[in-house]
């Protein structure tokens, strides 16, 4: 990744006079001994195999939309909950396999490489359409750490909770506001997010796997072990019962779950970057698409067992946050540990998607206004400790910190975790998931208009836009009945 892009643009000029056509790959390669260490765009060798591949997809998958999975299936009941899971991971399979096609633009094994799922649009389906993708994703982007923000606080609060519940003797029921456990989750990133390039840090998403493993393993013993304490399987074939919720509640807490559900599968947008890391040949099509049904398959597997362990453990009573759930129950310390390693995934989680908006709004201000110093200048801060002085920006600072203040904000006024995961991933599945891997593969693959092919895949997109559809609306009606009940700012669990 090291090389710049004119160091890579001189690469293929100075070879163009003579290139050897190398017969095993189908490439092109510069003379040796070059090749050896450069792929054919002329970045380092790629590595990557099925496996890294599929241990990639999986860490990125399995995070935050574990918890609420227990809920959504609890809405649904035991007959739709695990069929709705398994048609969000056909869907997902399918769709993954189409982009796996757009990594190349052209041909499979010789076209221009795409780097990231926007590149991919902006190559296949030209600029109006990515803006439209940039626009969907960003957003996507910020609501996710909105979601976290929620999420953080309320596992901070649910080991505070815990604690002082177990002080008591579980005489007390402990009330306690999410505020100022948000504030200082909110903090906290404001601080993380003047480390220039946070996501980039190599050990972070190790510590995010290892933290997100933990908490979902954890989620999933004490499902196992407080069913095996009840003696029996809680929960019906339809769902929650009418009478614990209204008809129109259950109406709208169904089509929600949808949106849960999804949110859990969201991850097209970084399918394309981890088929970057993959070595070729065989070409990274196919590799990919062997590490896609791999990781769908395992995460399908754990989603289920930590759903349907959930619905089994609590039935109608399914928290919308399964960690909060067993709240009170001993082991309380194991229980600390799983929400403590949420809290940590999420700290570094919301950088890792709040970074690529900080570096989008700064480069395009950068662009549009070069010569103002406000927003170009570098300031260098000598740190004590540190070896290179920190630079600063003024506008970064200041952007930074608004950005982060809005999502606290906002996260404050509606702390509700099902509703926003199921806002968030209603907005992303549709149009990420499904939309514009279906119109670039009909573009890549030249499908014929009418053709049966291409009907088969409008109906399949139609589908789930109405799926998608109606899964926002159920999220928002939910958040609307929330506001009812919870003043703002005031909210206490």
């Amino acid at each position: 990744m090291g090389e710049t892009a004119a160091a890579t643009r001189h690469h293929h000029n100075h070879h163009h006079g003579h290139q050897v056509f190398d017969v095993a790959s189908n490439e092109v390669v510069p003379p040796q001994p070059a090749f050896k260490c450069f792929d054919d765009d002329g970045r380092l060798k790629r590595t990557g195999t099925v496996w890294t591949a599929s241990a990639h997809i999986i860490t990125a998958v399995i995070g935050s939309g574990v918890l609420s999975l227990a809920w959504a299936i609890a809405q649904l009941g035991w007959i739709a909950g695990p069929a709705v899971m398994i048609l969000f991971s056909l869907v997902t399979l399918y769709s993954s396999t189409l982009l796996s096609d757009c990594y190349r633009t052209g041909d499979a094994v010789s076209g221009k490489r795409n780097y990231t799922y926007m590149d991919a649009v902006r190559s296949i389906l030209g600029g109006f359409k990515f803006k439209i993708c940039g626009l969907i994703q960003y957003l996507n982007l910020f609501g996710i750490a909105i979601g976290y923000t929620i999420a953080a606080s309320i596992s901070m609060m649910a080991i505070k909770r815990s604690n002082c519940f177990h002080k008591s003797g579980g005489k007390d029921p402990c009330h306690m506001s999410s505020n100022p456990y948000m504030i200082i989750f909110g903090v906290t990133e404001i601080f993380l997010s003047q480390v220039p390039d946070f996501d980039q840090i190599w050990w972070i998403s190790i510590v995010a796997a290892v933290m997100s493993f933990t908490y979902s393993a954890i989620g999933l013993a004490l499902g196992i072990v407080q069913v095996a304490a009840n003696g029996v399987f809680k929960g019906s074939l339809t769902g929650i019962s009418i009478g614990t919720v209204t008809q129109t509640q259950k109406i709208w807490r169904t089509f929600q779950a949808l949106g849960d559900i999804a949110f859990a599968y969201s991850y097209s947008a970084v399918l394309i970057e981890i088929q970057d890391t993959v070595r070729s040949p065989p070409a990274e099509s196919k590799t990919m698409k062997k590490a896609t049904k791999i990781s769908i398959a395992v995460t399908t597997m754990f989603y289920m067992l930590c759903g349907s362990m959930g619905y089994a453990a609590f039935g109608d009573a399914a928290p919308g946050n399964l960690l909060t759930g067993f709240g009170f129950y001993n082991p309380f310390w194991l229980l600390d540990i799983a929400n403590a390693a949420i809290v940590v995934h999420l700290v570094g989680a919301y950088q890792v998607f709040a970074q690529p908006i900080f570096a989008f709004i700064e480069k395009s201000v950068a662009e549009r206004y070069p010569d103002n110093d406000f927003f170009t200048k570098e300031f260098e801060i000598r740190i004590p400790g540190l070896r290179s002085p920190y630079r600063a920006n003024v506008f970064r600072i200041v952007y930074r910190c608004i950005f982060v203040v809005t999502t606290t904000v906002i996260s404050m006024l509606m702390p509700f975790f099902n509703d926003v995961v199921g806002i968030l991933g209603a907005l992303g599945f549709w149009p990420l998931t499904v939309y514009f891997p279906v119109e670039m593969y009909i573009k890549q693959r030249k499908v014929e208009k009418w053709s049966t092919r291409w009907v088969c895949l409008q109906m399949l997109s139609v589908a789930c836009l109405v799926i998608s559809v109606v899964a926002g609306v159920g999220s928002i009606a939910g958040v609307m009945l929330d506001l009812k009940v919870y003043k703002p700012f005031k909210s206490t669990y």
